[in-house]
């Protein structure tokens, strides 16, 4: 292998990554051990390091609790190995899943149409861009700084081959909220879309009603992002957007390690023809009976290349039914009571730790780390068996000293409070 591609060692095939990268030592695991002891050894070694760990962790991935009924559904096996439902008469099962998932992703975001999913909410932020560029004929967007960075990341490498122009607008310093007048200097007469997030990456609800005057008077459309599902049950849908781009991970999918999760886009009726994947329809079959099918594939399988809205070449069918499964269990009621959960324990913690931001706030804050850095709070709350929230000098330099915390319905009274122990050690500390 190595004569055909032209090296002569293993290590030239990596010799383009940098030297920090590279594993220049064998694994630190006794010779001579099978596969299977190897494998316990990994087990037994992340039970060590996770078992019984709180976690205060959110900034766009959540410690939720899983009904046990979600893997009991989507393990069966007509969901588990079915592939697209191309051929409507032996797919009904999925095809129901799917079309109940639209209509209540429709209820949950105050938009008459939802696609079928999406990889996950990262990805639905471009495509929910280029989306509005295609409906408007313009061809640059203006983000704000306080949408997920890693979000803006994705959406920053989907448009540098489009050669289009990405504008950032500022967050106000005091409340953590839009700044208003950032965004009205952003925009331009060729601007397409102003995505805006909310919660936002902070935590703080958003003003989704104002940015949507400033964008619509200027002719722009307007996108707004969630993370937080959970939010949803709780705060008023963001009816005022053009587009909604979401994360369901929320709604009873694992964190995994980052994935595979569930992401969305809704939109208005109007705009139906220009979002991307698949939607399903209803209709009737030859006698009269209720049936599904898909109704809009915008996809380059299924059409002409030209007339593509986007390369996505699939759906989470699966992971979307996990959300499905999820919201049936609770429905409206438990949504909002699951919702009200988060709310009031996050205000509890956020009461007794140093906020950076006034902003109202769902279910995550900001709070400042004065007299150490967030790293040395992060590592006295493991000493905790606690882990801590995310720190965000990496994303906000002038953020260096806060760190993003979340609290769920997971979080305890108890743990809550030994976070916030750490706090009043550290201001001792400080004094």
């Amino acid at each position: 292998m190595l004569e055909v591609m032209g090296i002569s060692s293993p290590e030239e095939l990596f010799a383009h990554l940098p030297p920090e990268t590279l594993l220049q030592q064998p694994l630190a695991i006794e010779p001579g051990k099978s596969e299977y002891e190897i494998v316990e050894y990994f087990r037994a070694r992340g039970a060590e390091t996770a078992a019984g760990y709180a976690s205060f962790l959110g900034a766009g991935v959540y410690t939720h609790y899983r009904p046990v009924l979600v893997d009991t559904v989507v393990s069966r096996g007509e969901f588990l190995t079915s592939y697209t439902p191309y051929q409507a008469e032996i797919s009904q099962g999925i095809l129901t899943t799917i079309f109940e998932f639209q209509t209540m992703i429709c209820q949950l975001t105050g938009m008459e149409v939802a696609n079928a999913s999406m990889y996950d909410g990262s990805t639905a932020v471009p495509e929910a861009a280029m989306m509005a560029m295609r409906a408007t004929g313009r061809d640059r967007v203006a983000v704000s700084r306080a949408v997920h960075p890693e979000y803006r990341e994705v959406l920053a490498t989907y448009l540098r081959c489009r050669q289009t122009s990405v504008a950032e607008f500022e967050y106000d310093r005091e409340t953590g909220r839009i700044d208003l007048d950032s965004l009205a200097r952003a925009l331009r007469p060729d601007t397409a879309a102003v995505i805006v997030q909310s919660p936002n990456f902070f935590g703080v609800v958003d003003d989704v009603k104002r940015a949507a005057e400033i964008a619509h008077a200027a002719g722009a459309l307007l996108v707004v992002v969630f993370t937080e599902a959970v939010s949803l049950g709780i705060l008023e849908p963001p009816r005022d957007a053009d587009i909604v781009a979401g994360e369901l991970q929320s709604f009873a999918i694992s964190p995994s390690y980052g994935g595979p999760f569930a992401g969305v886009i809704a939109t208005r009726e109007k705009y139906m023809r220009q979002i991307p994947g698949r939607l399903v329809g209803e209709t009737k079959d030859s006698r009269g009976n209720r049936a599904f099918c898909l109704t809009l594939a915008t996809r380059e399988q299924h059409i002409r290349r030209e007339k593509a809205t986007s390369n996505i070449c699939t759906n989470q069918a699966l992971i979307a039914l996990m959300a499905t499964v999820f919201m049936t269990v609770y429905g409206r009621e438990g949504l909002r009571e699951l919702a009200e959960q988060n709310l009031a324990k996050a205000h509890y913690l956020a009461g007794q730790l140093p906020l950076r931001f006034r902003g109202p706030f769902f279910n995550e804050f900001v709070a400042r780390t004065n007299g150490r850095t967030p790293q040395q709070v992060n590592e006295m709350l493991l000493e905790k068996k606690i882990v801590g929230g995310l720190p965000l000098g990496r994303f906000y330099p002038e953020l260096a000293d806060c760190t993003l915390f979340c609290a769920t319905e997971m979080s305890r009274r108890e743990q809550m409070d030994a976070v916030a122990g750490v706090f009043v050690t550290e201001e001792a500390y400080a004094r």
